[in-house]
């Protein structure tokens, strides 16, 4: 079985202990060992790796009462792939001797919030004492009193600890991984100028390129699983509908010529995928080097413009690839951007990481005020849309999950490929037209994924820049999709291309800055492309950027759902400046 990533990271639990024998440690033994156990059966519990399996936790030995047992943690940790470290603690502790040194990881302190023990104040001074080193660390402490035999966790504190372990995760997840660019720059996208350094520093990733020679060399070569694309190509011809060909009548290809276009981006697809994560049956064929892959946790295909204007093009390849199912049955989602947009990819990447969740690839097309709607179709917009919405559309490489006919609790959603049944998948494939591309943008043809996302949806868009002077930022906004009336998205989707997918996009208004309305979220949103999550995940994604030393400059999340390192407020009390100022101190995490 072909499998996404292998070896995950493991979470690091450090029971840190007042040192003093002779009666004080002797009596917190037990009960910081429990909530070290405590908080490690809670991640299992909640938290998947991308495969779907629980999230592993490695406690330490002995509980950390000097520098003698931090010592000996830090080498457990380190032969059991720890990924991020999370300290806890009832009572006081000697801070500078049991914290965590190791500056490559994220780290947090759990200072128990109780009266019988001071454990806030190890928190409040080991976080002075990371601050003071330059080793940013998260400090978790709960709102109520808690008795000292109290076990359970708190919901503020769940929140805050999962917050940690998602966006500490991502971290550790991508580390050593790579970005694969197949082929170049797309059409002066400045998003597809791979920047190494951003990768290698910020990310801890590799860059590997292949020319796209090398698709044409394994589809001529017959470099792929046979067996497979019989299989496949079975599926394609069973399952996607082919939409009408809405070409001109001297660029509509002939029913030959279509059925070798599905042929060939069946095989695209394949490759891709070999390319990225490798293939062993290639081995089997012969092929040592090429069944290796390139460890690629995500993924560009320049397709536009060498390659589309005399070869199918890359949509359907990206679609599949994207979405949480193929001939092969559910599985999990893989991170293919359009135009080797590597800045997109990483947005993909991040919500990916958070969620466990396929991601939709659009560009931020077209933002319609309610007076221009009205205008072009008589209809007033009302409810949540009634300021307007954003039309988000690509040309055909959004995820099948995107449709929206998945389920939770009865409302559509996007969901971890463990969750998602036979029959939501099939639906998403159902709800899914494959229309011939058009052959004035795409002239060597290829096959557009039509679809309309269902409204309702809770979605978070975001997006990586690099600006000149600063590095990379990243942008946050977090809403809903929304349904139109039938008549009012066939008259504004046709006023673009048709036959890609749409998503009706409102984000939050706030009533300032760049949340002001939803014209300020289009006029200020930093690229042409955004990569949009289900779910409400503007937080993790905060947390998850703070870890990385990538200041946010535009986001709509409360106030006080924002976590960062407790350092980041000695920056500083307006919380963005101070993003910034903490993210320039500190730098890239890997640098």
């Amino acid at each position: 079985m072909i499998t996404n990533q292998s070896n995950y990271p493991t979470i690091g639990i450090r029971p840190v202990i007042d040192g003093r024998y002779g009666g004080i440690r002797e009596s917190l033994e037990e009960t910081t060992m429990n909530m070290a156990k405590s908080v490690a059966a809670f991640y299992t519990e909640h938290l998947k790796y991308p495969d779907g399996n629980p999230v592993q936790c490695v406690i330490a030995d002995t509980c950390i009462g000097g520098v003698r047992e931090a010592a000996d943690c830090a080498t457990k940790f380190a032969a059991e792939n720890v990924g991020l470290s999370l300290s806890v603690t009832p009572c006081w502790c000697y801070g500078s001797e049991t914290m965590d040194m190791n500056p490559a990881i994220p780290k947090a302190i759990w200072g128990f919030n109780g009266t019988e023990r001071p454990g806030a104040v190890y928190l409040a001074a080991t976080l002075a004492a990371h601050n003071q080193k330059g080793l940013p660390a998260f400090g978790i402490y709960g709102r109520d009193v808690q008795d000292l035999g109290d076990s359970s966790i708190p919901a503020d504190v769940r929140e805050k600890l999962l917050s940690f372990a998602k966006a500490g995760l991502a971290v550790a997840i991508m580390k050593g991984k790579s970005y694969l660019a197949i082929g170049s720059v797309s059409m002066g996208i400045v998003g597809s100028i791979v920047n190494p350094d951003f990768f290698q520093e910020y990310l801890g990733m590799r860059n590997e390129y292949v020319d796209s020679s090398e698709v044409i060399r394994r589809i001529e070569q017959n470099i792929f699983d046979q067996d497979e694309y019989q299989k496949a190509i079975e599926w394609v011809r069973a399952n996607c509908k082919e939409g009408p060909d809405y070409n001109r009548p001297g660029k509509i290809k002939s029913r030959e010529a279509k059925d070798a276009d599905w042929e060939y981006v069946t095989k695209m697809t394949i490759i891709f995928r070999d390319l990225m994560i490798g293939n062993p049956k290639l081995a089997e064929l012969g092929f040592y080097e090429e069944a290796q892959g390139h460890n690629a946790i995500v993924s560009g295909f320049q397709g536009q413009r060498q390659w589309t204007d005399f070869l199918p093009d890359g949509d359907f390849s990206e679609a599949i690839l994207n979405s949480s199912f193929d001939w092969n049955g559910i599985r999990a989602p893989f991170m293919v951007a359009t135009e080797n947009d590597c800045l997109n990819g990483v947005s993909m990447l991040f919500n990916y990481l958070l969620t466990n969740t396929a991601q939709i690839f659009a560009d931020v097309r077209t933002y319609w005020s309610p007076e221009a709607v009205t205008r072009v179709t008589g209809w007033q917009p009302e409810g949540i849309a009634a300021n307007g919405f954003i039309h988000l559309i690509n040309s055909g490489s959004a995820t099948l999950d995107g449709t929206g006919r998945q389920s939770i609790d009865g409302h559509p959603a996007m969901k971890p490929y463990w969750e998602i049944t036979p029959q939501e998948a099939d639906d998403c494939v159902a709800a899914t037209t494959f229309h011939p591309s058009n052959r004035d943008y795409m002239r060597g043809g290829g096959y557009s994924s039509t679809f309309l996302s269902k409204g309702g949806m809770a979605v978070t868009m975001c997006r990586v820049n690099l600006i000149k002077g600063i590095g990379p930022v990243i942008q946050i906004a977090e809403g809903y999709t929304v349904d139109l009336p039938e008549a009012v998205h066939k008259t504004l989707d046709e006023r673009t291309d048709k036959i890609w997918p749409t998503t009706w996009f409102v984000p939050n208004i706030t009533g300032s800055g760049a949340f002001t309305d939803v014209y300020s979220v289009m006029s200020n949103w930093g690229s042409n492309h955004g990569a949009i999550s289900y779910g409400h995940i503007g937080a993790d994604l905060i947390a998850l950027a703070s870890m990385l030393r990538i200041p946010v400059c535009m986001h709509n999340v409360a106030e006080e759902k924002i976590f960062r390192p407790s350092a980041w407020s000695a920056f500083g009390m307006d919380k963005e400046g101070s993003d910034y100022r903490a993210c320039h101190t500190y730098g890239p995490l890997y640098k």
